[in-house]
């Protein structure tokens, strides 16, 4: 299978780690194939020290590896959530307004959920 993410891309931005899971690496690779579009990816792996991750009262699915931010609008958000669904992932967070569109994908052991920011 193709490995369509460099380790640059999906790091945490705060501080360098990169500890995203490898199966969900693989998982993302195969939603990229069938997408058949880059996926540019604005947040992968997050350490609880993490800004964002900091806010929170406890860290979230960036901080296990097993989530990412893509941006993407239009049409195209609308193919990533129906290839996201039919592969299994029940966590999607919708931004589609302002200047930082994006679809948040995690396979987090959460329950299912869907939300807009």
């Amino acid at each position: 299978m193709k490995n369509y993410f460099t380790v640059k891309e999906l790091k945490c931005q705060h501080c360098g780690d990169h500890r995203m899971d490898a199966d969900f690496v693989d998982w993302l690779n195969l939603l990229r194939e069938e997408a058949n579009f880059p996926f540019v990816i604005t947040s992968g792996y997050r350490c609880p020290e993490h800004p964002i991750e900091k806010r929170k009262s406890k860290p979230g699915a960036h901080s296990t590896g097993r989530a990412v931010d893509i941006a993407v609008s239009g049409a195209q958000s609308i193919i990533v959530m129906k290839l996201a669904l039919n592969a299994g992932c029940e966590r999607i967070g919708v931004n589609q307004k302002g200047g930082s569109r994006f679809i948040h994908l995690d396979l987090a052991d959460k329950p299912s959920a869907s939300w807009s920011y």
